[in-house]
């Protein structure tokens, strides 16, 4: 029994070890007590609203894009109401189980829906809903609602679909929406910065008016608030509140409406004009204050399938497949060789410098050698001599040549650049491409190497460097039918809100006046524009006219056609009849012409790729056009020189085409 007396001399011994033990026990209940001092003083109130707001869930209300309106106030773009089902990847607890109770609703395979929420829980958390389907049937909302409680992770979201009636139809005008990428997401923030703050999911234009006009079509999202379990479910209960305080939803704020210059009666004549014929290229058809009345491109897409998501992988193949490009805006991006639509600017600036003059005879026979090398006129046998009248309505390569090297490539940029050739013309639709109008210092400047005196032949024939887009040559042709005023061509009348007030205004302006001294410093003179605008009207009108057989009853229009050359060819094949090449060896057809040939209303450019001709790929729809908008505007005309006998544009047969290949 003794040996469990305690000795104190024993327990001395432990005694240091008690106070490092006491001490140790003290420091913890400090620390613990400090810390809670930490919670409960210094951020209970932050920390408690915190977790109050961990069991309120919060949602964007997307706000509705505003609408594309035509000039006229008739919907060109505009808003669908629809369903989209998302995912929350924090709440899935089996992903497999998921995917597959979603597949059969959705029309989705499973392995697809797993691979969709790993990528997105991958690059942007798994806090981030993944968007698994949009535009949603009833059906689909109507099953996948009967098991939202068994999936917590599932949400039903009403969302706004964007929609355009007029489907392929101007579609690289319109543009469309999508969701926005990450590496955008930065971009566009700092581009925005103060107007709004982009996340994952927002949905934002991804090409043409829809993204250009973001900032003033873009609504203000709104937000909701509702009260969920742990697992993120929904509870009932009464308006949600943190720490007290009643949580209020925002409504969103619809975006700004867009009143185009378009007119839909002339986008759709237009349209019709281009597939009557099966044309691929680009057309404009613009009022001579600048104002665009249709804008198309074909082969086109519709943005319809990009609304409701990324479109299928065969749609989206065919697209990016097609060798065509449908994506192309081609009235601003496909800049090409003009041909002999480029021969009026160089009639202008061979007139103003004296080189020739209205009744000056210029023998144009089938072939002009230069340099030791033949030069070929689209004509086997030549033109005879003939007076720059003549040369335009016939469309003499020969006689263009000759002016070519009178007057240099310097000579002749000076007065083409100031026209709009090789300098973007500030329209709003993005990605415009400048084009090119060579001179000999961007020779050497660009490649290095010094202007050769035969590339003046190739250059007055609009080929060889020079390159032009569809928007580019009607502003041009418009300067020379309102004689010298250079205008700025926009699509966009004016941004209303949703009362109608306006928010900001377009308005028509000239840029230039080139009967005023120009900073290349040239100046054309009235009477110089009067001379080439009647040659114009004779191409149209004349007997002998390249664009004779294409008529408007009681409306005269002046234009010039052209045949551009997509490669060179040897003397034994220029002859060779374009139609037996391959489609894509075949010349471009243009067409750009105006009405009425003194007071111009209407310019019209038409790039017919492919087509061979230019008298018959696209003088039919320039003329289609034109007839469309008197027909629209001034009916009276039409019914006057028509007997009150009304004309469709399919009535106007045409006839075969003049003997063309090179230039024409």
């Amino acid at each position: 029994m003794n040996e469990y007396i305690s000795n104190p001399d024993e327990a001395k011994e432990y005694w240091n070890r008690y106070k490092i033990f006491y001490i140790a026990i003290s420091l913890t209940f400090l620390i613990v007590l400090s810390r809670l001092w930490y919670l409960q003083i210094m951020t209970g109130t932050e920390l408690r609203q915190f977790s109050e707001k961990n069991r309120i869930k919060q949602s964007k209300i997307l706000a509705p894009r505003g609408l594309m309106l035509d000039r006229e106030g008739r919907v060109l773009v505009e808003n669908l109401p629809g369903f989209e089902a998302l995912a929350s990847p924090q709440y899935i607890t089996d992903l497999d189980a998921l995917a597959k109770s979603l597949s059969p609703i959705l029309g989705v395979e499973p392995d697809k829906l797993v691979a969709r929420i790993q990528r997105s829980k991958k690059q942007n958390g798994p806090f981030a809903p993944v968007r698994l389907k949009e535009n949603l049937s009833r059906d689909e909302v109507f099953r996948l609602k009967r098991i939202r409680l068994e999936i917590p992770s599932l949400e039903i979201r009403e969302n706004i679909l964007r929609s355009y009636p007029l489907k392929t139809n101007g579609a690289q005008l319109f543009g469309y929406v999508g969701e926005i990428s990450k590496r955008q997401i930065p971009r566009l923030n700092e581009l925005y910065s103060g107007q709004w703050k982009f996340e994952q999911g927002d949905i934002i234009g991804k090409a043409g008016l829809e993204e250009s006009l973001e900032s003033d079509i873009r609504g203000v999202d709104g937000i909701s608030f509702t009260q969920v379990d742990a697992h993120g479910r929904e509870t009932a209960s009464q308006t949600p509140n943190v720490y007290g305080e009643q949580i209020k939803d925002k409504d969103p704020i619809h975006g700004h409406n867009a009143v185009l210059t378009i007119d839909r009666d002339i986008q759709e004549a237009a349209n019709q004009a281009m597939l009557k014929l099966d044309r691929i290229g680009g057309l404009v058809a613009m009022k001579s204050n600048g104002e665009i009345l249709a804008w198309m491109n074909n082969p086109s897409f519709d943005p319809n399938e990009f609304a409701a998501g990324p479109p299928s992988s065969q749609v989206w193949s065919k697209l990016i497949n097609d060798p065509f490009k449908p994506f192309r805006n081609k009235v601003i991006q496909d800049f090409t060789a003009p041909g002999s639509t480029f021969k009026p600017f160089v009639a202008l600036a061979a007139l103003q410098e004296k080189v020739i003059s209205p009744t000056t005879i210029v023998p144009s026979p089938g072939v002009f050698r230069f340099g030791g090398r033949p030069y070929h006129d689209h004509l086997r046998g030549g033109h005879g001599n003939i007076t720059v009248f003549e040369a335009l309505e016939k469309s003499s390569n020969v006689f263009f040549y000759k002016m070519g090297v009178a007057l240099g490539i310097d000579k002749m940029y000076n007065y083409i650049h100031p026209l709009g050739i090789g300098r973007k013309t500030g329209v709003e639709v993005g990605r415009e491409a400048a084009g090119r109008m060579p001179s000999a210092e961007w020779k050497k400047r660009a490649i290095g190497e010094e202007w050769q005196p035969g590339e003046n032949l190739s250059a007055a024939i609009g080929q060889g460097f020079v390159e032009a887009t569809p928007l580019q040559m009607a502003v041009a042709y418009n300067a020379i039918g309102t004689e010298g005023k250079v205008v700025k061509p926009f699509v966009v009348r004016k941004i209303v809100d949703q009362d109608g007030r306006i928010v900001r205004e377009e308005h028509p302006k000239v840029e230039r006046d080139l009967t005023q001294i120009q900073d290349t410093g040239v100046r054309i003179d009235p009477a110089t524009f009067k001379v080439v605008k009647e040659a114009m009207r004779r191409v149209a009108n004349g007997t002998s006219g390249t664009a004779r057989f294409w008529k408007v009853p009681g409306v005269q229009i002046a234009g010039k056609t052209g045949t551009a050359q997509v490669m060179g060819f040897s003397a034994d094949q220029i002859y060779v009849k374009c139609e037996s090449r391959p489609v894509h060896l075949r010349h471009h057809g243009w067409f750009i012409g105006w009405a009425p040939w003194d007071k111009p209303e209407i310019t019209v450019a038409v790039l017919a790729e492919h087509s061979c001709h230019g008298n018959t790929g696209a003088a039919p729809i320039v003329r289609d056009i034109v007839l469309a908008y008197f027909q629209k505007y001034h009916p009276e005309i039409i019914a006057e020189a028509t007997k009150k006998k009304p004309i469709a544009p399919s009535a106007l047969k045409p006839i075969e085409p003049v003997e063309t290949s090179e230039g024409e």
